[in-house]
């Protein structure tokens, strides 16, 4: 592709605005002696500003712009950026009674300010602005928002004196034109040059705005160009013979310090002013330049225009159009001055137009822009070099029509929805239109303003349903009468809309910006930029006698192929206008269905020629027969149409900040033309691909080797064939994406969003950049645009080695062009790079990333793996769980194949590294685990486990993800095989940890129990007598949990000694009532173990001592050094406990809990007590039936018990009511042996019963017991009582008369003897147990002499009591009466011997 670049024909890139109406800021005022003027006498107008730097890089005014639209007596003025957002940049000024002059608002820029110099019909203003350049002088510009010049415009005032001036009267201003130029001098004075209503031309001048002085008016009068250049010419005014020399058009070209004043008049003459000197330099008959008549040169020129170009090295152009009826000319001269201060014209070029009605022209030293309205009142846009083009040839741009205003209803479709779709399509309707539509459809009844354009879709919807409903009057009606009926309604609405988009499309002016070539329409209701079309768009595009023209072009350097081309784009034009809206519904359905696009071009091509009435297929045929070579043709058109790349794009350089890059066409407005012009590359390149399709189904019909280009092979159409049908579904992807809506996306999804991606380590790409807000919906391509391709297409321009771009200004078209040729590549479908479909992912755009893959998955074959990926996440949010899971092990198979997976699993730092495939498995089950699909996880890691067959490390992690997922689900079977099968040791016995501590915590102790544990029992009990022996007794029962898995499995001695050092724990650890009862369970549950045994195996290891276990994880001792100190070596030995010793232990566990049941407070202290600390417990608590239990069964005296009972007795004796109150309670737990009374007992009695009953119960030897309550007794001096004396007298009389001397109760002694001697002599033997009293055939009896010598010596030497004395006596006299007995006793027994 070479020549005819040059002369490419421009297309209009206008979509309509999505956003709603623009907000502009009022500012109202009225120049003080202004008397209202009706504004209806001009038109609107429109034009544009664009700064002197706007083409530069580096700039603050890069790419800014400032247009307005004028409306009577009210101006909007908009700036605006394609770089950045710009606040406050739109202001509505309103001088009230004073309508603007069509063209009369100009801004001229100075060292920090943007001046505005504006011209009513009643005055003149000067408005100053600050200059983007010096707000932002030394900063970088690299937000993506920025305030506009008009940010502070409420703040001036508009009333200031220095900054108007009213017209005067005299000249004043002249009724028949409209022509007006103003302009700043070199000193800052405004200059306002305006038509004289007497001829001529008037300046008004306006001092310096920061030098005080006096506003002057100027007159141009024509008296000194009669005298000093064109002797003998009068003004025509005076002569009366022809037009006036009223200005209609006015310019001004400045100098350094003058400025060249041109003015197009009435009369067809073009006059050159000096306004330094005040003199007329020029006067050009420019009717010599164009064929005329004498009534052409009679009639005043109303239509002529007149504008100027400025180049520094070609010098001033000035371009004229010359109106005539029914027709037009442009006359192009170039200023050449002479010597002695003359000027002249130097004709360039006169270039014809058909065209009547001229709305602007803009002219640039190269070219001319022109806009006209035709008779059926259609905008049209040509172009031509004059320069280049001696042919006089124009150069089309094709213009965005309105939308079409049928719109088809199929049977199969909702009225509503269809119409919706229709009205809503991106970049068809603007929300202004619409929203003026229905405000006049609902009649008034609301105000809506403002509406975004999901509001503005409801509000439609519930207008015209509203209004609908209100209209049926019947109550029945048939279905085909109901869609009827919408279908009126609807289409009502849409004519309204048509006829408000046709009125905010109505073109007012062309703006040319002369530094970076950017041609723009000014509309009523929005801007439109004109961008190159490319080479095959040209071609399709271009009207029949333009196209046979373009024969003759070398399009290639082969000029025979470009005549075939030429021919098989005449080809399918014919194809593409016989198709009709239905028949061209077939392929757009086939390709929605995902149909094969080459049997719809069948059956559209046999529809064609079976309605071809107009014999459209023997044109085609014949034309065919034209083409060299159709093979070689149409794959040239094919590969000028194919973006795609073998490599992926490369990714985004950082961009440069010094260059101000960062933000550069990131605009809302570039995002939407850049978008729109792809959209309608796509539009137009579907269609072109369906009529090639439809043509090479043809050419294989007709099968005429003539017209195959001399036998090409039938193999090579079907290669073309299926190269068009992909490319044909690339542009209808690309299409459809480009008129797809974004969604908005809540924050609380883009965080998990976020999440998401940062487990998958895709959140830090370039792909991924924070979601901008925009003031309109995107389209999804515009989306992409904004935030990830700007990015690299900038970079890829700008930052490439031996680029030129960045050393010279920006040029629009050369720009435009490239970022769309960039733009497409990185949307191609079958290009390697992955790059928006992550874009859409990372902005949660799912529905439209899940339609996006369905209409791509059929056929592109690039990427495969990647979209099922894609889409696996799409279906993981949308809850569809086990379709991302097939998603996800599809897409497995396509890892180490794609960059997009590439980039997936890249390992961590520190990672191990394995297969790719098992690298994104891994990514995939964290993915599923931090989503909260355990049920997945598992599936997943089973899938690749049989992936890592000979990895032992992954299939180890693999395993411990299954059997943690299993176990957080329950299933607790599955989850003890994950773990039997775990290869790692260490990773088993971490989860057969981890399955005790969830079971015991979940009480799902039988699993835990009849697991088999295969070559793990040893494992398992550690772990729980671990977490037994570490863990609090009373929350947790792992004691009970090993006592229960050993006895599951018979193993009965290790049962029995769980549950003895539980009972053991629990008596050191836990010293309350709960803790005791559970003591006695576990030791009556060892005890049963133990008997389940045969006898010689019965018995168990004494648990260590004070419970010192090992405990996992605990810190180690350590020396004041800080070394870990050595354990001591200490030889422990061994205990065994047999089952007598277990019921011992057990009898003292109960007892231990009937004193801590009896009196709470000893529960601190009974807890581990040995025997003998329990039995003076027990004693102190009152319990002697237990004591007495005690003693017996650790084979304990009974001693302590009987002092401890003699002891109460005598407490109760000497104490008040409140110890008998107290007594009955600890009486009450011991069994009282019954007892007959007459009379009521008291606790005393009841206590001196409870003694009495023991020493009766339990004899000891010597009389042990009796002498312990005796000497007890006798110590605190309570007097014995009878019963105890007498039941002593019975076992020992001679210890109780010991008893009686050593607590000197000498009369009690004396009395016991004289009873005792009495005894031995037969009277009352029985009391003190003497069987045979003393008589000669009897056994022989003694008495204790020695006691009763103690006594006697006693009483003797206390002779000085005269009781004792009597004592004395008496004693002494009984004695002796024994002895003289005894003595005759003596005698007799002798004698019987003898």
């Amino acid at each position: 592709m070479a020549a005819g670049l040059a002369e490419r024909s421009y297309m209009e890139l206008g979509p309509a605005p999505r956003a709603p109406p623009r907000r502009l800021r009022e500012v109202s005022f009225s120049p003080p002696g202004t008397a209202p003027v009706p504004s209806g006498r001009y038109g609107d107008s429109a034009g544009g500003f664009c700064y002197r730097e706007c083409a530069q890089l580096g700039a603050a005014t890069r790419n800014r712009c400032v247009r307005w639209t004028t409306s009577g007596d009210t101006l909007e003025l908009v700036e605006e950026s394609l770089d950045t957002e710009l606040l406050n940049n739109a202001v509505r000024l309103h001088i009230q009674g004073c309508p603007l002059l069509p063209g009369g608002v100009h801004l001229c820029e100075v060292q920090n300010h943007l001046v505005l110099l504006l011209v009513t019909v009643q005055s003149v203003h000067r408005v100053l602005l600050p200059h983007p350049a010096y707000a932002y002088r030394g900063d970088l510009i690299t937000e993506s928002q920025m305030q506009s010049v008009f940010t502070d415009v409420g703040k001036i005032n508009f009333r200031d004196p220095s900054s108007y001036y009213l017209i005067p009267s005299v000249p004043g201003l002249a009724a028949n034109s409209v022509a007006s130029a103003a302009w700043l001098s070199s000193d800052g004075e405004a200059l306002f040059a305006l038509p004289s209503a007497a001829g001529g031309i008037f300046v008004i001048k306006l001092p310096p705005h920061d030098v005080p002085g006096v506003v002057s008016v100027v007159e141009l009068k024509q008296s000194s160009v009669v005298q000093r250049f064109l002797t003998g010419w009068m003004p025509t005014a005076i002569r009366g013979d022809g037009p006036s020399d009223v200005p209609i058009s006015l310019a001004v070209h400045c100098l350094d310090h003058d400025a060249f004043l041109f003015a197009l008049c009435q009369d067809h003459k073009l006059r050159m002013w000096s306004y330094k000197d005040q003199m007329c330099l020029m006067v050009a008959d420019l009717l010599e330049f164009m064929p005329v008549s004498r009534d052409l040169r009679l009639a005043a020129g109303t239509g002529h225009r007149l504008r100027l170009a400025f180049s520094q090295s070609l010098g001033l152009y000035l371009g004229v159009y010359m109106h005539a009826p029914k027709r037009g000319q442009f006359c192009v001269f170039q200023l050449v001055s002479t010597e002695s201060n003359r000027y002249s014209l130097d004709h360039i070029s006169s270039l014809f137009s058909s065209q009547e009605t001229l709305i602007d022209f803009a002219l640039t030293s190269a070219e001319i822009w022109a806009l006209w309205h035709n008779e059926e009142n259609q905008t049209i846009v040509k172009y031509i070099n004059f320069e280049q083009n001696v042919a006089g040839q124009w150069n089309q741009v094709f213009m965005q029509p309105l939308p079409e205003e049928e719109v088809t209803v199929r049977h199969d479709q909702d009225p509503r929805e269809t119409y919706l779709e229709y009205l809503f399509t991106p970049g068809r309707f603007s929300n202004a239109a619409i929203q003026k539509a229905l405000q006049i459809f609902s009649q008034g009844t609301e105000r809506h303003m403002d509406l975004t354009w999901d509001e503005l879709k409801k509000e439609v919807t519930l207008a015209v349903e509203n209004e609908f409903q209100g209209s049926v009057t019947e109550y029945e009606c048939s279905p085909e009468e109901f869609c009827q009926l919408q279908v009126d309604f609807w289409s009502k609405f849409c004519a309204c809309c048509l006829q408000y988009q046709e009125a905010l499309s109505r073109p007012l002016a062309l703006l040319l910006n002369p530094y970076t070539n950017m041609v723009c329409l000014l509309k009523k209701g929005f801007v439109s930029f004109l961008v190159p079309c490319s080479l095959v768009d040209h071609l399709y595009l271009l009207s029949n006698e333009h196209l046979l023209t373009e024969e003759d072009a070398a399009i290639f350097d082969d000029l025979e192929m470009s005549r075939d081309v030429v021919c098989l784009v005449q080809c399918l034009r014919l194809i593409g206008e016989s198709i009709s809206m239905e028949i061209a519904f077939i392929m757009e359905m086939a390709c929605s269905r995902l149909q094969p696009p080459e049997k719809a071009a069948e059956q559209i091509l046999g529809d064609l020629i079976a309605n071809d009435t107009e014999n459209v297929m023997e044109d085609i045929h014949s034309k065919l027969q034209e083409i060299r070579n159709p093979i070689h043709a149409i794959g040239v058109l094919i590969r000028e149409m194919d973006y795609e790349t073998d490599t992926d794009m490369e990714r985004a350089h950082p961009l440069n900040m010094r260059l101000n890059l960062t933000q550069l066409y990131g605009s809302s407005t570039a995002v939407s033309v850049v978008c729109w012009g792809v959209c309608k590359i796509a539009t137009i390149r579907f269609q072109i691909c369906r009529d090639l399709l439809i043509l090479q189904q043809l050419l294989l019909r007709l099968g005429d080797p003539m017209v195959l280009g001399g036998g090409q092979l039938f193999q090579s159409q079907q290669d073309l064939l299926h190269r068009t049908s992909p490319l044909l579904l690339s542009y209808y992807l690309i299409r459809w994406a480009s008129q797809c809506l974004a969604s908005d996306i809540p924050i609380d999804t883009l965080e998990s969003n976020l999440q998401h991606l940062s487990v998958l380590e895709l959140a830090d790409t370039t792909v991924l950049t924070p979601h901008k807000l925009v003031s309109s919906p995107q389209t999804i391509v515009e989306l992409f645009f904004r935030d990830v391709a700007r990015k690299h297409i900038v970079s890829r321009l700008f930052l490439q080695p031996n680029t030129s771009l960045i050393e010279t200004s920006l040029n629009w078209p050369h720009l435009i062009t490239a970022i769309v040729a960039d733009f497409l590549p990185l949307l191609w479908p079958s290009n390697p790079g992955f790059l928006f479909p992550e874009c859409l992912i990372g902005s949660c755009q799912y529905t439209q990333l899940q339609e996006y893959i369905r209409l791509l998955q059929p056929w592109c074959h690039v990427n495969m793996g990647s979209c099922c990926f894609m889409m696996g996440r799409c279906y993981l949010v949308m809850g569809e769980g086990h379709k991302a899971l097939d998603c996800f092990c599809q897409a497995a198979s396509e890892v180490g194949k794609e960059e997009f997976l590439d980039r997936l699993i890249q390992p961590e730092e520190g990672e191990m590294v394995s297969t790719p495939r098992l690298q994104y498995y891994s990514k995939v089950l964290r993915l599923l685990d931090m989503v909260g699909l355990p049920e997945l996880v598992i599936q997943l890691a089973s899938v690749a486990i049989m992936e890592s067959a000979d990895d032992w490390r992954t299939q180890a992690t693999l395993r411990t993800c299954i059997f943690k997922h299993h176990l957080d689900l329950g299933h607790n079977s599955d989850a003890y095989v994950a773990l039997t099968q775990n290869p790692d040791p260490s990773r088993q016995l971490d989860c057969l940890r981890q399955l005790v501590v969830v079971l015991c915590e979940r009480s799902q102790l039988q699993d835990l129990v009849e697991f088999p544990y295969v070559n793990l029992h040893n494992e398992v009990v550690g772990i729980i007598e671990s977490h037994a022996r570490a863990v609090d007794l009373m929350t947790h029962n792992y004691y009970e949990l090993l006592y229960a898995f050993h006895i599951y499995r018979h193993n009965y001695r290790k049962a029995g000694t769980v549950m003895f050092e539980y009972g053991m724990r629990l008596g050191r650890e836990v010293r309350t009532l709960r803790g005791l009862q559970k003591q006695g369970n576990c030791f009556l549950a060892a005890i049963n173990c133990l008997r389940l045994i045969r006898p010689e195996y019965a018995w168990i290891v004494q648990p260590a001592s004070g419970a010192v276990y090992e405990r996992p994880g605990a810190s180690p001792k350590r020396s004041h050094d800080g070394e870990c100190a050595a354990s001591p070596v200490t030889t422990r030995q061994i205990e065994i406990l047999e089952l007598e010793d277990l019921e011992r232990e057990c009898v003292l566990a109960r007892i231990r809990l009937t004193l801590v049941q009896h009196d709470l407070s000893t529960a601190a202290v009974a807890g581990n007590s040995t025997p003998e600390e329990t039995l003076a417990l027990l004693i102190r608590a009152g319990l002697f039936d237990t004591a007495i239990t005690l003693c017996q069964t650790f084979k304990l005296p009974l001693t302590a018990v009987f002092e401890g009972l003699t002891f109460k007795c005598i407490k109760l004796q000497l104490g008040g009511e409140a110890a008998q109150a107290e007594a009955w309670e600890w009486l009450a737990s011991n069994q009282l042996s019954a007892l007959v009374t007459t009379k009521e007992s008291s606790a005393t009695d009841e206590a001196w019963r409870l003694l009495s009953s023991y020493l009766e119960r339990y004899p000891s030897q010597n009389s042990l017991y009796h002498r312990c309550v005796i000497n007890k007794l006798l110590a605190h001096g309570i007097p014995l009582p009878n019963w105890l004396i007498n039941s002593y007298k019975t076992v020992d009389a001679a210890q109780l008369l010991r008893l009686y001397l050593n607590y000197d109760l000498l009369e009690e002694a004396v009395d016991l003897v004289s009873e005792y001697v009495d005894a031995v002599l037969g009277k009352g033997h029985q009391y003190f147990g003497i069987e045979f009293p003393l008589s000669a055939t009897a056994p022989m009896v003694w008495l204790p002499y020695t006691a009763i010598d103690q006594l006697l010596q006693a009483l003797r030497e206390s002779s000085a009591n005269p009781s004792n004395v009597l004592l004395y006596q008496k004693l002494h006299d009984k004695m002796e009466d024994y002895h003289q007995k005894v003595s005759v006793a003596t005698r007799d027994r002798l004698y019987l011997r003898a």
